[in-house]
């Protein structure tokens, strides 16, 4: 990992310490925490890269844009490249004490398989409990990817098949992922099911969403630039989400701003414009409503 600073972020891009040219990363939560300085274990970051985290004991919680989530034993955490974490600590705000794996990748280094596309996509839950059969299956391939990981130090003539195999081997513990549950059946982040025939609308919409938040909400914009009418846009959005086009619009814009009020210095207006509010006060207004605080009431609750 390399650390920027900023006031209030840390933004950490990826580095393998030990395998330079190798995009994945398999160690402890206790070998991460060693790693970090105190200043950035205490402070929110920004990853460029994925992170798995696997809680096999203990308990802390752990924060993903503005949520939190409790991490006990079988708990799965996977933050997406540009997601704002803080890391799991305990009810003192000091780093937890973890039994835990942590996979780091880059988005390059997974196997390119279709069944894994919803998951990698970014637009997929952050947080599972799971079952105790889960576990165990989780805890295996982690165990496996470990212990293949481990042989690249010292395994220097069969390291191109190492990590071929350590690209299967991640593939499959996605496609683990990909085949549990719904955590929270109402959440607006959850992919559409994948027996949807909305599926790949809603995918290209959150797709065109990322790109375009900050200079339309229109929904009439993205449903043109998709070749669909609004109307069947909304409805593939509330068959998958619950929410229609415009509410994952609003959220998006709301979430960026979030963002942008608890880990930079920018002034409110500022934030506004940069969102494409032209008025401040239009701003106010369109916050206070999606989060029910005023922008610079929200300011001060992260500071």
């Amino acid at each position: 990992m390399v650390e920027n600073g900023q006031r209030d972020v840390i933004d950490i891009a990826y580095e393998n310490p030990d395998q330079r040219h190798t995009g994945l990363e398999v160690l402890s939560f206790d070998a991460l925490r060693s790693r970090l300085k105190r200043s950035v274990t205490r402070r929110p970051s920004r990853l460029d890269f994925h992170q798995l985290l696997l809680v096999r004991g203990g308990e802390a919680t752990a924060m993903v844009d503005f949520v939190t989530h409790p991490c006990t034993r079988g708990t799965l955490l996977h933050l997406r490249p540009g997601q704002v974490q803080r890391l799991p600590h305990d009810a003192d705000g000091r780093p937890a004490d973890l039994d835990a794996v942590l996979l780091l990748f880059t988005a390059g280094f997974p196997p390119p398989l279709p069944a894994t596309r919803s998951v990698l996509d970014g637009f997929g839950p952050v947080a599972w409990h799971l079952s105790p059969e889960d576990l165990a299956a989780f805890d295996r391939t982690t165990t496996e990817l470990a212990a293949e990981y481990a042989t690249l130090r010292t395994a220097h003539a069969t390291a191109e098949l190492t990590g071929a195999l350590l690209r299967q081997l991640l593939g499959a513990l996605l496609i683990r992922i990909a085949r549990l549950p719904d955590p929270d059946p109402d959440s607006d982040t959850d992919p559409a099911p994948r027996t949807d025939p909305g599926a790949e609308l809603l995918l290209a919409f959150r797709r065109e969403l990322e790109r375009s938040f900050t200079s339309t909400r229109s929904v009439e914009d993205y449903a043109a630039r998709l070749g669909y009418s609004p109307r069947t846009l909304s409805r593939a959005c509330l068959a998958a989400t619950g929410r229609t086009a415009k509410q994952l619009v609003d959220a998006r814009v709301a979430l960026q701003a979030q963002r942008l009020l608890a880990h930079t210095d920018l002034p409110v207006a500022t934030i506004g414009r940069t969102l494409g509010f032209t008025e401040p006060t239009n701003f106010g207004k369109f916050f206070t409503r999606e989060t029910g605080q005023p922008p610079g009431a929200f300011r001060r609750t992260q500071r």
